[in-house]
């Protein structure tokens, strides 16, 4: 009789399942909540906006807040969770997300249905700076929480289950938007995110554990040996987070501008937009199915096994995304379809095998004792994509099609692929599955 084969376990003798199971309910289960709230409520954002008499120009420009908190948010965000802890600074920033979302429902209820003011404008700008802001503290705190909690070992199953998690709820709040605005109106997506973030607050507040409740803080080196110690440190952890940066920052700069050239490109071969969202629909379910098993992967064979055919099936996808939007226009819905589908399928292949890749690499290039700040560092640095990611479109379209932008997106995605190869097999462990020395990681 063949003996069972042992269960893989992490370094305290617990089995994946296990580790997974402790962390779902304080990690994954809020996360799912909130970016589930997130998604209802993001894409009337814009809507409500013109309802308020905004601009379709300034519409559109409400988003660069999150651009903008992304870039300068992280460090602060970092200074708050040290100084709090993680439960007090999660739970207080949910409660500061829940007052202004319900605060925005009823200021500006009553204007959707008469003469809008200049007060309810504000309101709004008021709302998104607010969670722009506190989703920068949500973010940042789970990332460090993970990293400590998480087993080297099965670190990039943990950290690709919450990539996961993010883009369940990216599938599912929309369509729970839809319901609530279809039964009450548009302005009670505002209730629904204060519902779905106080379902999250409370779930942190209950099942976080008490050992998380403050931040660590590094013994501190004697005064003789302090400056020299922190500058070698420091140089050596900012080499490893450019180093790595470098090379995934193209792929932060695609998650961002898919959602922009994709729809631009179909409006421009004529597609309506229900088959637009189809391709979207599509695309999202592809890339659910791919998160367990690009973990696994990751944690068997090493970030590169993941993180090199992420970028560069993304690269690819939008390179080709630019080339049969160019050569199929004119040709009809079929061949516009295929010109939008195929591509995106080929993008979301890569992007759903790098869920989780980001918050991965930020976890392996920095160390136990101040990883907070750290990762807060990093956060900015792949921010600053995000904020330059739009801000490429918009140029590239000014002086050519959008097709082009397409192009130039694929192009970094391929450059930043090729420096992966060579940059993770020294920067971030090997994995279980490969024999031999691994690379660097931080510890």
């Amino acid at each position: 009789m063949t003996p069972p084969v042992p269960r893989p376990r992490s370094g305290d003798g617990r089995t994946a399942a296990q580790v997974i199971r402790s962390l779902a309910p304080s990690i994954y289960a809020p996360s799912f909540l909130e970016f589930a709230g997130m998604a209802a409520l993001m894409p009337m954002v814009p809507l409500l906006a013109l309802d308020l008499g905004f601009s379709q120009s300034s519409a559109a420009a409400l988003t660069v807040i999150f651009g903008i908190a992304a870039f300068a948010g992280p460090i602060p965000a970092g200074r708050v969770l040290t100084l709090l802890g993680a439960r007090l600074a999660l739970v207080g920033t949910g409660a500061l997300m829940i007052l202004a979302s319900l605060v925005a429902f009823a200021v500006i209820e009553p204007g959707a249905a008469a003469e809008p003011a200049r007060h309810q404008q504000l309101v709004l700008v008021g709302l998104l700076v607010v969670i722009a802001a506190c989703s920068q503290v949500w973010h940042l705190g789970r990332q460090s929480y993970l990293g400590t909690a998480l087993p080297p070992t099965m670190r990039a199953r943990g950290m690709t289950l919450y990539g996961g998690t993010i883009r369940l709820g990216e599938v599912v709040g929309p369509l729970l938007g839809a319901v609530v605005i279809a039964m009450i109106s548009s302005t009670a997506v505002f209730v629904l995110f204060a519902v779905m973030v106080g379902a999250a607050t409370v779930m942190i507040t209950v099942f976080l554990p008490p050992g998380e409740t403050r931040a660590a803080v590094p013994p501190r080196p004697r005064r003789g040996m302090r400056s020299e110690a922190r500058i070698r440190l420091d140089r050596a952890v900012l080499g490893r987070m450019i180093a790595v940066g470098a090379g995934i920052t193209p792929v932060m700069m695609a998650r961002v501008n898919r959602p922009v050239i994709v729809p631009l490109l179909g409006a421009h071969l004529g597609l309506d937009p229900a088959w637009i969202s189809l391709v979207f629909g599509v695309s999202a379910a592809l890339e659910i199915l791919l998160v367990l098993p690009a973990g696994t992967l990751m944690d068997r064979f090493g970030r590169a096994a993941v993180a090199v055919p992420c970028a560069l099936l993304m690269g690819a996808g939008f390179v080709l995304l630019a080339v049969l939007g160019t050569t199929l226009d004119g040709h009809g819905r079929t061949a516009a379809l295929i010109a939008l589908l195929v591509p995106s399928l080929l993008i979301a292949l890569g992007n759903g095998m790098g869920s989780g890749i980001v918050m991965t690499l930020g976890v392996d290039v920095t160390p136990v004792h101040g990883r907070t700040g750290y990762l807060a560092w990093w956060n900015t640095m792949l921010g600053a994509g995000r904020l330059v990611a739009p801000l490429l479109v918009t140029g590239v379209t000014l002086v050519a099609p959008v097709a082009v932008a397409g192009a130039v997106t694929g192009g970094l995605c391929l450059v930043g692929g090729s420096w992966l190869l060579r940059a993770l097999p020294r920067y971030t462990p090997a994995g279980t599955g490969r024999r031999g020395r691994g690379g660097a990681t931080a510890r």
